[in-house]
């Protein structure tokens, strides 16, 4: 038998004192909490209230959380509700399924949401917190570890993954070891954080094309990635997740070729070329009137012109 250089842990459970934490979940908060962090720090060091990113997070989390439950329970139904299955585990966040593709949507609306609200421009918050993302996603991805899922193929390799016979679905082919593929997601997650915030440097992003590359970045790593499990999953000639993939790839491209120019400045202001009339020709200031211009004017002493009568 191989020895894999990443073998399961024995437990979904991680026990602390008298406390049982599920690792998944943890890995999970582990990952906001980070993103949170790291985006406070750059949301700040471009002259936004610091505070403004928890608040914000206070909505676009749980957001996030339900449109990924949303997304997984869509394109997998039939582990929830197909025969012989309990539709009240769709409940269970905890036993892991949370599809990237609905964590993000629903985390982006649940943050233009909030920074509508607070009258922040969504596209310069959504670029301050996208490499920050990126961490917090790798730092989530290793939740599956703990549940034994979100591994490949058979593999040979040194660093191969042990699964449990138990943890297998039936048509999973009979290995000793299998592709990590969520370690390959998280280590390409930091490599694209790492990518976006060189890029942005050096290219001097705006716009929303920090968000834009942090898609592209990471769907071109998801697609091979996806290409390489063999969990059950829907297929329309490729896995669903791989045409996801492709598509999004494809629209954050064409949003950054859109938006490849520098944003428009304000028009100088029109000089005129004809030269300044003499000042004899311009028009005289209006006479400003006097209190005798008035009805309601106090009456003055009448003073006798010479050649006139009083």
């Amino acid at each position: 038998m191989e020895l894999a250089f990443l073998p399961s842990p024995p437990s979904p459970y991680l026990t602390v004192g008298p406390l049982m934490l599920h690792g998944y979940a943890l890995m999970v908060v582990l990952g906001v909490i980070t993103a949170i962090a790291i985006g406070r720090h750059r949301w700040n060091a471009r002259g936004g209230d610091a505070g403004a990113v928890l608040d914000i997070a206070m909505v676009a989390v749980p957001f996030g959380i339900l449109g990924g439950r949303l997304y997984h329970v869509i394109t997998s139904w039939q582990l929830y509700f197909g025969q012989g299955r309990n539709p009240v585990e769709a409940l269970y966040v905890w036993q892991g399924g949370l599809g990237i593709w609905g964590a993000i949507a629903g985390g982006a609306l649940g943050a233009w949401i909030a920074t509508r609200r607070r009258g922040i421009a969504f596209t310069a918050f959504a670029d301050a917190l996208a490499p920050a993302v990126l961490v917090g996603q790798a730092i989530g991805r290793i939740g599956c570890w703990f549940n034994q899922e979100l591994y490949g193929r058979p593999t040979t390799l040194p660093w191969g993954l042990e699964i449990d016979p138990a943890n297998r679905p039936a048509a999973t082919p009979d290995a000793a070891t299998y592709h990590p593929t969520f370690a390959y997601e998280a280590a390409w997650n930091l490599g694209a954080a790492a990518l976006v915030i060189w890029a942005e440097r050096r290219f001097r992003l705006d716009r929303g094309r920090v968000l834009a590359l942090y898609v592209a970045a990471y769907t071109a790593g998801r697609g091979w990635i996806e290409m390489l499990r063999v969990d059950p999953a829907n297929h329309l000639g490729l896995r669903l997740n791989v045409w996801t993939s492709l598509l999004l790839f494809l629209a954050a491209v064409a949003f950054l070729v859109v938006r490849r120019r520098p944003a428009p400045t304000a028009p100088a202001p029109t000089v005129s070329t004809e030269a300044t009339p003499p000042a004899e020709e311009q028009a005289a200031p209006a006479p400003v009137p006097s209190d005798t211009d008035t009805d309601t004017a106090p009456a003055r002493k009448r003073t006798a012109l010479p050649g006139r009568a009083p």
